[in-house]
């Protein structure tokens, strides 16, 4: 399926239109399309605008509450414990990270638990925030049950993401990544495009390899057997059993710790999501002359860019890399890229807002 290519900003006033239908303020409603969007400009469509039309279905069916407002549970210096009653995630993200940021400012560490959440986008958003304020960032989430532990077919671990970012020259250290080999999101993308899956990212029902990512998302919305495969792939021989084991350790700190529901428990009914997050800032000033750890991290990366390349290749990426130039590129033609499929979604939530998706969707 062929990808267009639309104006960015007017993408943006759409969004923002949209959610404040929904009923979210204004401020919110800028929030949550700030994430969406930023996952574009990364390059990230899984989780960009494509995902506007799926968060009106779950406040639609009651999963996402408009107006839900976050409790502080429980609370001492260096930590606190959320419960988001339902609320969008991206809003509950969003200020369990200016909580955690606060409290590092003030000790050195801060760390915020979220449950009873909805999805909230990528992961990474949250850590740049705290890296943005001249913190380490981590952020994590548990999802959804979709992938199935080494020698399983069971699905009974989530994506699990997990973010780090640490203020570095000449940009940020920013690894997002899921701990899953391919998230849910990619596959939707998959599926959309018509692409076959590559060897190594899901099995079946019958705990087989899976092509077809249409049979995924059949697997996900009947609850059976089978699903995605965490880091490493299928059983121990590329390291399975670690990304596995990865998950688990995302799944301790976000639905354990919390006190809320574990990927097994989330979204086991539609009507009811309650993920669980995790943020940490960490003030790294704790340990040295911040600068200096800085530079000398950066001078460590810098020595991985300029080490010797593989036949073939004539690069080595550090995370992070990839994201600021695909940032740095659609700014600067302020566009943001769009497949058919998702162009059709969009104008259809469009229509049922009464907007005028001609108006916003201007292709370049």
């Amino acid at each position: 399926m062929s990808y267009k290519k639309y104006r960015c900003d007017k993408v943006r006033e759409l969004a923002h239109k949209v959610f404040a239908w929904y009923g979210f303020s204004e401020d919110e409603a800028e929030k949550i399309t700030d994430v969406l969007l930023t996952s574009d400009l990364y390059g990230i469509e899984s989780h960009g605008v494509q995902r506007m039309t799926l968060y009106p279905y779950g406040i639609d069916i009651g999963r996402i509450k408009v107006g839900a407002e976050l409790e502080i549970v429980k609370e001492t210096p260096v930590s606190v414990l959320l419960d988001a009653h339902d609320s969008m995630g991206q809003l509950a993200g969003i200020r369990g990270m200016e909580l955690a940021i606060e409290k590092a400012k003030k000790t050195g560490i801060g760390i915020a638990e979220v449950k009873n959440s909805n999805h909230f986008g990528i992961a990474g958003y949250y850590s740049m925030m705290a890296a943005k304020k001249g913190l380490l960032g981590i952020s994590m989430t548990n999802t959804e049950a979709l992938v199935v532990p080494t020698f399983g077919r069971k699905p009974i671990m989530g994506t699990n993401p997990i973010a780090v970012t640490m203020p570095a020259s000449p940009h940020c250290f920013h690894l997002d990544m899921s701990t899953s080999v391919v998230t849910a999101g990619k596959m939707e993308v998959y599926a959309k495009n018509q692409k076959p899956l590559l060897s190594g990212w899901s099995v079946g029902k019958d705990g087989r390899e899976n092509l077809d990512a249409a049979e995924f998302l059949n697997i996900r919305a009947t609850k059976s057997n089978g699903g995605l495969l965490p880091l490493g792939g299928y059983g121990e021989e590329h390291g399975g059993h670690k990304g596995y084991g990865i998950s688990l350790v995302v799944e301790l700190m976000t639905g354990i710790l919390s006190g809320g529901f574990t990927s097994t428990m989330v979204r086991k009914d539609k009507k009811v999501e309650k993920c669980c997050h995790t943020l940490i800032a960490m003030d790294y000033g704790m340990f040295g002359d911040k600068k200096e750890i800085e530079e000398r991290f950066s001078a460590y990366l810098q020595e991985i860019r300029d080490s010797e390349k593989a036949e073939g290749h004539d690069r080595i990426y550090i995370h992070g890399d990839k994201e600021m130039e695909h940032m740095a590129e659609v700014l600067k033609e302020n566009s943001v890229a769009m497949n058919e499929a998702t162009y059709n979604e969009i104008s259809k939530l469009c229509e049922k807002c009464g907007i005028s998706a001609e108006e916003y969707l201007i292709e370049l």
